[in-house]
């Protein structure tokens, strides 16, 4: 799972990556130290917010980005991974988090035997979809990496690629979050 710190080190990096900006450019332009800004992209920093917002600057960016997850490889859970921490009036199994804000759309779906529904690449970038299983087997994700997942595993992947839902048993129904972003993602290459 992807922690505070990961998520803000894949940032700063695709950020500086993207505008061909060195280590040194982005810490003599945020008044950082080059290796306080080498541990903040291996994730083993821990930024202030006084950190995020120099860094935010540098990069020309709100500092909200920097906290907000774009895509992501395929993250799988499976059913017997993870604990259920009790409460006094429920239960409840952490499947995954993601920081920012954006749109996000929550549905139960339910396919049967032989159903496929294939989405092109027609969602905005940084697009998530988080699909937990809650009946039944169903091979999902990236139509260039597909997972088989059965009742209670859980999978998180980019919604921006063309992906597919395909029912491998007589039924299945999951649970399907997806999350669109509301900040513009920024194209390889660009200095925007």
């Amino acid at each position: 799972m992807a922690t505070f710190n990961q998520t803000v080190a894949r940032n700063v990096r695709r950020y500086r990556e993207e505008r061909a900006l060195s280590l040194g450019d982005v810490a003599r332009a945020s008044g950082l130290a080059k290796q306080t800004l080498s541990k903040i992209e291996s994730g083993t920093g821990n930024p202030t917010v006084d950190t995020l917002e120099q860094l935010a600057r540098a990069l020309e960016v709100p500092p909200r980005q920097l906290l907000t997850e774009w895509g992501t490889a395929v993250f799988l859970v499976r059913r017997d991974e993870g604990e259920w921490v009790d409460h006094d009036h429920w239960s409840e199994r952490l499947l995954d988090e993601t920081y920012g804000s954006g749109y996000v759309r929550t549905l139960v779906v339910r396919l049967n035997q032989d159903d496929r529904r294939r989405t092109p690449q027609t969602l905005p970038p940084g697009t998530l979809h988080h699909l937990y299983v809650i009946e039944g087997r169903i091979r999902t994700g990236p139509v260039s990496e597909p997972v088989d997942l059965e009742a209670g595993d859980f999978v998180r992947f980019p919604g921006d690629v063309p992906h597919d839902h395909v029912c491998l048993s007589e039924r299945a129904v999951a649970h399907l979050v997806t999350t669109l972003p509301q900040i513009r993602q920024l194209g390889s290459g660009s200095r925007s």
